[in-house]
């Protein structure tokens, strides 16, 4: 009878651990970069260049991937207030990427252009914005 309740017990913890984790998967169509000069001032945005890459946030393992040409991984170190306006939904990650320094990425929601998400990774010298939607799944029979 212990066994028997031990075993349901486990089985029931596991599910609960399994179902807490949270992996979001994105796909760009579309990036747009800008850097700052020498003289610390800020460019303008390049064109906006199509691409279609994967973009994963992963709560439990406290990461951001972004699965380019040369895979970019992004540690989470705090997940901020989501921020709000009538014209955004604002939610900012504090990350740190290979190099170790803080930084925010953000994943931005623009209510008033039909819901458009982006992801905008906010370096010290550049800025990379990605045009995101939500990663289409396939239908499992």
């Amino acid at each position: 009878m212990k066994l028997k309740f031990l075993y349901s017990f486990c089985l029931i913890a596991f599910t609960v651990l399994l179902s807490n984790a949270q992996t979001y998967k994105f796909l760009t169509t579309g990036f747009s970069v800008m850097e700052r000069n020498n003289k610390g001032e800020w460019g303008k945005w390049s064109d906006l260049k199509d691409t279609s890459i994967v973009i994963t946030l992963d709560t439990d393992k406290n990461r951001i991937i972004v699965y380019s040409q040369e895979i970019q991984l992004y540690d989470i170190l705090d997940y901020q207030e989501k921020e709000e306006n009538e014209n955004d939904l604002v939610y900012p990650f504090t990350c740190k990427d290979a190099d170790g320094l803080p930084f925010t990425i953000s994943i931005i929601t623009r209510k008033k252009q039909g819901d458009r998400k982006q992801l905008y990774i906010n370096q010290k010298d550049f800025i990379v914005v990605y045009n995101i939607v939500n990663y289409p799944e396939k239908n499992v029979r």
